[in-house]
């Protein structure tokens, strides 16, 4: 791989500049009138290949594409987006890394970075541009895309996780607020299921809603898979109850959670067949734009999760971050397509025509006014800023993301309430698999 070497020049005039840094500027301090734009010049005859996760919320493909085609005209680089569905990114991103060959630009999810950053470009200098200019970066996106210090990736965009649900359904089994704390929680759901209609939570594979659930019982209950050290402790007193209570809500299920993916909660809900899931704001973008569906959007409530015995706020959420393959023909052409689609004037559309789907991950963009357009949208305003990193409690790296790609801790809760194996057993399986990678 040629190495080279970014250049800066002062910004001097033009609206799109002014207005990017002016973001930063009304909220946090930035400097609009001094902000440096770093300049990148692209390698002769660049074309780019860019793989990203399939869309759920249709603006967000739209206003991408819209954005690529503008830098397209103004830089002359063709660029081809292909999409892969959420599940088939992480094992199609490791291939790419380790065969060397694939996309130039991926969208990768969580901690995948770590495990294979030698095969990434280190985008440091770009990051630390995008950064200084738009108020700084969420730590718990920028972790999942910095090893050793370097950034390996930019953290792209976090999507929120909500608990979804129907407003008349939930009083209609008696209650006037939605439930604050998993006691409660537990009592609205077995009045769900007692009106005929239960709730779901996935325990199958899903990258996003099948993690997000499984982990939100671990670390609400005060549950962790390994202490600070990266010591293995998922085999605890605080598991087990985490467990215990992940068998009692669903017990009020539909039936099938156990092989839902990230697109079955959406269905089911829309589809009537369910009262209450945990999803990103797709499902409500969904019922919003079908006609049909106008009765359910306008029933449509969300929330945080409730709070557990730990007494803390323990939600994951899904970061996906965009990484270069060292590989890559053009490095210079591929740093210059993700610095322009991360500045304001390409940024700032997306994000809002996103509807609340991706939360942004460079601070200044928290001024978008996406975030105050529908009170639905307000769990999923603050996920870059409030989410636990998928290793907690200990580092991120290889081990983390391994065990999460092998869907240890999901595979345990999905086990245990099933009863293909004892709370204990179920434990001690997640236990064993969790020490092959931490080898501890």
């Amino acid at each position: 791989m040629t190495k080279f070497r970014l250049t800066r020049r002062q910004l001097v005039h033009g609206t799109a500049g002014l207005a990017a840094g002016a973001v930063g500027a009304r909220l946090l301090g930035g400097n609009p009138a001094s902000a440096q734009d770093m300049k990148i010049t692209p390698e002769e005859g660049a074309t780019l290949r860019v793989t990203r996760w399939s869309p759920f919320v249709e603006g967000d493909e739209k206003a991408w594409l819209a954005n690529t085609e503008k830098f397209t005209k103004e830089t002359g680089i063709q660029v081809r987006i292909d999409k892969e569905s959420w599940e088939d990114i992480r094992p199609k991103a490791a291939v790419a890394a380790n065969v060397g060959s694939g996309p130039d630009i991926m969208w990768v999810w969580f901690d995948d970075p770590h495990q294979y950053p030698d095969k990434l470009l280190d985008v440091t200098e770009l990051a630390d541009y995008l950064g200084g200019k738009y108020g700084g970066w969420y730590d718990g996106p920028k972790s999942y895309a910095t090893r050793d210090g370097k950034f390996v990736g930019l953290p792209l965009a976090t999507i929120g996780n909500a608990v979804v649900y129907r407003k008349s359904l939930m009083k209609a089994a008696g209650f006037d607020e939605f439930p604050k704390d998993t006691a409660g929680f537990l009592k609205l759901v077995e009045g769900l299921k007692k009106n005929g209609l239960g709730a779901g939570f996935t325990h199958g594979h899903g990258v996003g809603d099948g993690n997000n659930y499984a982990h939100w019982l671990l670390w609400s209950h005060g549950g962790k898979m390994v202490d600070e050290q990266g010591n293995v402790t998922i085999n605890s007193p605080e598991t087990l109850e985490a467990v215990k209570y992940a068998s009692e809500l669903y017990k009020n299920f539909v039936p099938g959670t156990e092989s839902w993916l990230d697109v079955n909660n959406n269905r089911a809900f829309l589809a009537n067949q369910v009262s209450l899931i945990a999803n990103g704001v797709s499902v409500y973008y969904a019922a919003k734009k079908d006609p049909a569906l106008a009765e359910i959007a306008a029933d449509i409530g969300s929330t945080p999760f409730p709070i557990g015995p730990s007494g803390q706020a323990a939600e994951l959420y899904q970061v996906t971050s965009a990484v270069i393959f060292k590989y890559t023909k053009y490095p210079k052409a591929a740093m210059r397509y993700l610095q322009y689609m991360f500045e304001q004037p390409q940024m700032d559309p997306w994000i809002e025509a996103s509807s609340a789907y991706c939360c942004q991950t460079l601070k200044a963009y928290a001024a978008n006014k996406i975030w105050t357009a529908d009170p639905v949208f307000a769990p999923y305003a603050k996920a870059s800023e409030t989410l636990r990193t998928n290793g907690y409690a200990g580092p991120l790296g290889p081990a983390s993301a391994g065990v999460m790609a092998d869907y240890v801790l999901v595979d345990m809760f999905a086990e245990a309430v099933t009863g293909q194996r004892s709370p204990e057993d179920a434990i001690a399986r997640a236990e064993q698999r969790a020490k092959r990678y931490y080898k501890s």
